[in-house]
């Protein structure tokens, strides 16, 4: 079992979540943020922790979201780790629980 970012973290990407984690296992694109599968220890600190709800078990994913488990794993090899808690980008209150924003991911 591993956590995932779904798609309600993009254009949000509140880094609550990064402070929490044991093990540092974030990955940090322009606007989104993923957890590594390999890296993640399933401690669960991260998913409470996000304000925008976006984090899951990878068991409790909706079918709607499954595309974020393989997401999640191709671009943790692709960006930089995260660690430390960042500003969210600036219009993130805006974009919270708006549909449809798999469109605006930016690799």
């Amino acid at each position: 079992m591993t956590f995932i970012v779904t798609e309600n973290c993009i254009r949000c990407k509140y880094t609550d979540c990064v402070e929490v984690c044991p093990v540092d296992c974030f990955y940090e694109g322009p606007n989104f943020l993923v957890i590594h599968p390999d890296e993640c220890i399933d401690c669960a600190d991260c998913e409470p922790a996000c304000p925008a709800n976006a984090i899951v078990s990878d068991s409790d994913l909706a079918p709607d979201q499954m595309q974020f488990a393989k997401l999640n794993a191709e671009l943790a090899a692709l960006w930089d780790n995260i660690a430390l808690k960042k500003d969210p980008l600036p219009d993130a209150a805006s974009w919270d629980g708006q549909p449809g924003k798999l469109e605006y991911l930016e690799r």
